[in-house]
C-alpha cells in the first residue's frame, strides 16, 4: 500500500441504519499525499432507489427529487473503489460510513469489503483519545482547531470531508522531540531536534510571563529534589 496517500471520506445517507435498508446518497473524498492536499477529489450524488427519511433530510437537505436522476451505487462503485484503493481512509465515526459502504457492496453481490482494500483511521476515536471527556463532533473539533466551518449550515459529504481534512492535519500536527546523548557522568548533550509533520505557519507562540517562569522554576526545583537531578537544567547549562 502507498503509506503516504490518504483519502478523507464522508457519506450522507437516507437514514441512520443500513440494517434497516437505508442507503448512501452522497460520497465525498479528499486526497492527501505526504499530508498535503493535492486538489484531487472524488464527489458523487447517488440515487438510493428509496425515500430519504425526514430526519436525514433535516440534516443534509438532499431531496428525493434531486436524487431521482443520479446514478445508482452500482454505477459508481468501480470508480470509487479505484479512488480509495490502497489508501489510508480518514473517516469521522468510521463504523458508520464503512458499515454503509460495505452494505452497498453486499447489496450488489460484491465480495469486496472496504477493510480489504484500504486501511481505516477513525478520527472520532482519535479525538476522544486526545481530548477525553470533551465534545468530539466535527463542529466541536473545527472550533477547537480554529477551522472555519461557517459554511456548514447543512451537512454535505464533500464539504465535511474538506473540513475533516483540515481538522485531521491540525489534530495530528506532529511534535518536537529533543534528541539527547547522555554521557556516563550524567551530563546531557543536545545533539539535534526532530520535527515531524508540523506546519509552523499554524503555530501560535505565547511568550512565558513572570508567573509562568516562576511556576516553571518551582516545578524544576521539585523534580530536582525528588530525583537528585534535573535533566532540563543540565541541558540548559550544557547548551549555554
Amino acid at each position: 500500500m502507498e503509506s503516504n496517500r490518504q483519502v478523507v471520506l464522508d457519506t450522507e445517507t437516507t437514514g441512520l441504519e443500513h440494517r434497516e435498508g437505508h442507503r448512501i446518497i452522497e460520497i465525498g473524498c479528499v486526497e492527501l499525499i505526504e499530508r498535503r492536499l493535492t486538489g484531487r477529489n472524488y464527489h458523487v450524488y447517488i440515487n438510493p432507489e428509496r425515500e430519504v427519511e425526514g430526519g436525514a433530510l433535516v440534516v443534509h437537505g438532499i431531496t428525493n427529487e434531486f436524487l431521482a436522476d443520479k446514478p445508482r451505487f452500482v454505477d459508481v462503485a468501480d470508480e470509487l473503489i479505484e479512488f480509495i484503493r490502497d489508501a489510508e481512509l480518514i473517516i469521522h465515526n468510521a463504523s458508520f460510513d464503512v458499515g454503509f459502504l460495505n452494505a452497498e457492496l453486499a447489496w450488489m453481490d460484491s465480495e469486496i469489503r472496504i477493510e480489504d482494500i484500504a486501511r481505516v483511521l477513525d478520527t472520532l476515536a482519535l479525538a476522544r483519545e486526545l481530548h477525553p471527556g470533551q465534545r468530539a463532533g466535527l463542529d466541536a473539533l473545527c472550533k477547537r482547531y480554529e477551522v472555519d466551518n461557517s459554511g456548514r449550515d447543512l451537512h454535505g459529504a464533500l464539504l465535511d470531508a474538506e473540513l475533516l481534512a483540515e481538522v485531521y492535519l491540525a489534530m495530528t500536527g506532529g511534535q518536537v522531540d529533543l534528541c539527547l546523548d547522555l554521557a556516563g557522568d550524567g551530563e546531557g548533550e543536545v545533539v539535534g531536534e526532530v520535527i515531524t509533520g508540523i506546519d509552523l505557519s499554524r503555530l501560535k507562540i505565547r511568550p512565558a510571563d513572570a508567573d509562568d517562569i516562576v511556576a516553571h522554576e518551582q516545578r524544576l526545583d521539585a523534580i530536582e529534589k525528588q530525583t537528585g537531578r534535573c535533566l532540563w537544567r543540565q541541558v540548559q547549562k550544557h547548551g549555554a
